[in-house]
């Protein structure tokens, strides 16, 4: 609920530039990191014209594949602008220190697990593949995808993880994330356990929106 400060590109770029990814401009002005063995990659596609995703446009897409000279990634997580830059990193960095990052290691369970542990609750229809934050303001579902979610797996209605933050029921989201259908749980329960930590992050400049619940935390 605590937004991303204005600095998820500056904070992302970060942890991806100290894990060893090198970084390049491409001609639409978005910036393209690739892991020093070319697994994994991730780009900062905000400069161009971004996939929408509960209307918010995609800040960051991040992408593994099974060899180098793949043509087709394993799988595609998206972020919107808005997410919490900490949640972002904590995946980068699982997703960088993986030997395998195209392959599934844990199943569904994982994800829902590493909510409730940080006090989240199982949804009341769907406990083994829905979790809610105490205020019902945030969510993490697995459920069917929308179009143009890039997947290894081509068949359509194919189930991934999705999350977001709404403050207000009914108004506009302050962000969202999409795992393709492919995306390791554990990957996804790393982006999870961030999200849910209680413990207290930096912000210069609050969501307007969620002001009214956040805890205010003043340094010593």
């Amino acid at each position: 609920m605590a937004g991303d400060d204005g600095v998820l590109a500056q904070q992302a770029s970060a942890t991806l530039t100290a894990a060893g990814w090198s970084c390049w401009t491409t001609a639409r002005r978005t910036l393209v990191y690739v892991s020093p063995d070319a697994l994994r990659g991730a780009e900062w596609v905000l400069p161009d014209v971004p996939l929408l995703l509960g209307g918010l446009p995609v800040a960051w897409e991040i992408s593994a594949r099974a060899e180098p000279d793949q043509a087709l990634v394993a799988w595609t997580a998206y972020f919107t602008t808005g997410t919490p830059p900490e949640a972002l990193s904590a995946f980068a960095l699982a997703l960088d220190a993986r030997p395998d990052p195209a392959q599934g290691l844990d199943g569904p369970d994982s994800v829902v697990a590493a909510l409730t542990a940080q006090g989240w609750q199982p949804d009341v229809d769907h406990p083994e593949t829905t979790a809610w934050d105490t205020g019902l303001t945030s969510c993490f579902t697995l459920c069917a995808l929308p179009e143009l979610i890039e997947d290894q797996d081509p068949r359509e209605g194919l189930a991934g993880w999705q999350a977001w933050a709404e403050p207000i029921a009914g108004q506009q989201h302050l962000w969202c994330a999409t795992f393709s259908h492919s995306t390791p749980h554990d990957l996804v329960g790393a982006f999870a356990a961030a999200l849910a930590s209680p413990a207290p992050v930096k912000r210069r400049v609050l969501p307007e929106a969620a002001a009214d619940q956040l805890t205010l935390v003043l340094p010593d």
